[in-house]
């Protein structure tokens, strides 16, 4: 059974940072592209960052220069470093593989709020 177990999320000030973690399991992770995806309210679910299995990354326009994604596979992890966040950013964060397969379902994300 494939599942995701998103951490790391909480309440921070625009500029502040967070890192994000997400283990997953139920398929071979080493072999795997991965993927950080975030849900606001009110809109589509959407990729944030990818990593490829060898290492590559590639990122939304507009975290550009303030997000990193890395993975473990020993571990079978995969991080989110996001540093000067700004309110826009405030979703729900989920990893995934990349691209999604529909019956491997979501973990339940993680929170990300920024305070006013």
């Amino acid at each position: 059974q494939v599942q995701f177990v998103e951490s790391g999320g909480g309440l921070v000030q625009p500029g502040g940072s967070l890192r994000l973690s997400c283990t997953a399991s139920g398929f071979i992770f080493r072999l795997t592209a991965m993927g950080w995806y975030r849900q606001a309210p009110g809109t589509q679910r959407e990729l944030v960052a990818r990593i490829n299995t060898d290492d590559t990354t590639t990122y939304l326009d507009s975290v550009k220069g303030r997000f990193t994604i890395s993975r473990d596979n020993a571990k079978n992890t995969v991080y989110l470093q996001m540093n000067s966040l700004k309110s826009d950013d405030a979703a729900v964060y989920y990893c995934n593989l990349w691209p999604t397969i529909q019956k491997f379902g979501w973990g339940q994300g993680t929170q990300v709020t920024l305070s006013s």
